[in-house]
């Protein structure tokens, strides 16, 4: 069964009551919520996900309710919970569907340390993934978003999970974010997909989820062979420039960008040198994003499948 199956109302009284078990590629997430909006999101934005068994196991149990306390009735606010405990302030009631995000990138980030998770969006594409690290601001999840659109899988917008035991890239397709500027340039640049509400005046100014590919769902389950690290730049008005980073230069950026390459330690230092050992690694300044996607399109294959 998917998310699909249910009626929006069936899908809601579920939410509310006893949750429902959602499979996003190797995780199973336990989600309760009596927020409207929460099940208009995993509605719309998870609609191909597979439902699991109720009574089976999960790896996180989450909820994103109004708080319970007084303040939920002087300042209408929602909270994320998992297994009971709350690692978030309040947020305004109406960012409850984009916490739901934000808290499940916590919940991996922070507890799965099978994996190196390296902050970086990453896409597949003839079985080689491109790893895009990058802060804030730089245009990875823009660029992300326009790849997908021009045929590669999404593994993942915000969570590269780099596997210890035989470094390959384990799938976690989510939906893709979209801030500000970008929301308006994804719609335009692939009118075919489907974005969800936009939620305004978050921490990150406006902020809307791009529906992940039907395929990208299905093939969630499927690892990929690291080929390219690729660092993105969004500056406006700047012509395209694909440079090569040398491999010392790029271990120490990913390992900036990983949320816990100390906390792995040997482990941690082990994956990403072999990762290095894999890919070959650019630095994007782009301002076009056919420009972008094109040219990432046609680098040759630097490993074998």
């Amino acid at each position: 069964m998917k998310v699909s199956d249910l009626a929006p109302r069936e899908l809601r009284q579920r939410l509310i009551g006893p949750g429902v078990f959602l499979r996003i590629a190797s995780f199973v997430t336990h989600v309760r919520s009596p927020i409207r909006s929460v099940a208009q999101g995993l509605g719309l934005l998870y609609a191909d996900y597979p439902l699991v068994d109720d009574e089976g196991y999960a790896d996180f149990h989450v909820r994103v309710a109004p708080p319970p306390s007084i303040r939920r009735w002087i300042q209408r606010q929602v909270v994320f919970f998992i297994d009971g405990t709350s690692p978030f302030k309040p947020l305004p009631f109406d960012q409850a569907s984009a916490m739901f995000e934000w808290g499940l990138n916590y919940c991996v980030s922070s507890q799965c340390h099978q994996y190196l998770v390296i902050h970086a969006a990453v896409v597949e594409r003839q079985g080689r993934a491109m790893i895009l690290p990058a802060p804030p601001g730089s245009g990875k999840s823009t660029l992300c978003a326009g790849l997908v659109s021009r045929g590669w899988r999404l593994l993942s917008d915000e969570l590269t999970l780099l596997r210890l035991q035989d470094g390959l890239i384990e799938p976690f397709p989510r939906p893709v974010s979209l801030k500000n500027e970008s929301i308006a340039i994804i719609g335009h640049f692939a009118p075919q997909a489907v974005i969800g509400p936009v939620t305004r005046d978050t921490s990150k100014g406006a902020v809307a989820h791009l529906k992940p590919p039907t395929d990208s769902v299905a093939r969630a389950r499927e690892a990929a062979q690291p080929a390219w690290v690729v660092f993105p730049r969004y500056r406006p008005g700047d012509p395209l420039q694909l440079s090569p980073v040398s491999k010392a230069s790029a271990f120490m950026r990913v390992a900036e960008n990983a949320f816990n390459y100390s906390v792995l330690g040997p482990k941690g230092f082990n994956a990403l040198a072999q990762l290095m050992d894999l890919t070959e690694c650019f630095e994007l300044n782009y301002s076009q994003l056919e420009e972008a996607t094109a040219v990432l399109t046609a680098l040759p294959p630097s490993a074998p499948c």
